[in-house]
């Protein structure tokens, strides 16, 4: 019987910010393909990873705090002596601040774009290191999918360091692309949408404000964590071998409207 391009069955799948939301409808979604999980993140993943077992998945949680690098390459050495290999990586942890722009501070600005732009680039190096080393000899394809915004494409309001940081996130998802889709490595990005999570929660429950943004959409409904998921499975996956540079939006039409 031949495999299912989509299907992600002996792979390891690294997924920061996995605790709850959009990371853990990545990490689910993963694992129902398949993959192995590694849990990263400050927060512990304990009901993703019960989650990932029940579906007859590996899960490992590695507490690491990405608001700075430090941990980076400790995760990595980490993931793969306990799980064996590093295949996929995807960057979802992510913080958000706000304040006018004329108020914005130092502190807040740093804060964002260290945990969304500079931890995001130097894991993405430290998952290359390791998918060089043997991609070429083994046919194996890295995959990386970095988690982007609707404000990588648009300006937002009183959020200047979240719209840079993911600005940055779809220009560094295109350089990285460029420089190793030699190597065998493909990296690409999600632009999710509006998605009824913990984090969106004040936003679902003002029903002025959810029935403009219900308005604005063609699909005529707030994304689940799940319709995440699906693009990150095959963002992930050997359909998507000839996908580079990408940043997909999963938003039910917002970008279109």
């Amino acid at each position: 019987m031949t495999k299912s391009p989509f299907d992600l069955s002996g792979r390891v799948a690294v997924v920061t910010g996995a605790n709850t939301g959009i990371g853990q409808g990545i990490a689910l979604a993963l694992a129902e393909a398949g993959a192995d999980i590694a849990a990263v993140g400050r927060s512990a993943a304990t009901e993703t990873c019960e989650k990932v077992k029940a579906l007859g998945r590996r899960c490992e949680l590695i507490g690491a705090d990405l608001s700075s690098i430090e941990p980076v390459n400790e995760v990595v050495d980490t993931v793969v002596e306990k799980l064996g290999s590093l295949d996929i990586l995807v960057n979802n942890a992510g913080i958000i601040r706000r304040a006018d722009a004329l108020d914005f501070s130092e502190e807040d600005w740093d804060a964002v774009m260290d945990t969304n732009l500079k931890t995001l680039f130097f894991l993405c190096q430290a998952a290359a290191r390791h998918m060089t080393g043997w991609s070429s000899q083994d046919g194996k394809r890295g995959k990386i999918v970095n988690i982007a915004s609707l404000l990588t494409f648009q300006g937002g309001i009183r959020v200047p360091s979240y719209t840079a940081s993911k600005s940055g996130v779809g220009g560094l998802t295109k350089l990285l692309a460029n420089e190793w889709a030699t190597r065998g490595i493909n990296v690409n990005a999600i632009a999710p949408g509006y998605i009824a999570t913990n984090n969106t929660a004040a936003l679902q429950a003002d029903p002025e404000r959810s029935r403009q943004i219900v308005e604005r959409i063609p699909e005529g409904r707030w994304g689940k964590p799940s319709d995440i998921g699906g693009a990150a499975v095959f963002l992930a996956s050997d359909a998507a071998d000839y996908v580079q540079g990408q940043v997909l939006a999963v938003d039910g039409g917002w970008l279109g409207r």
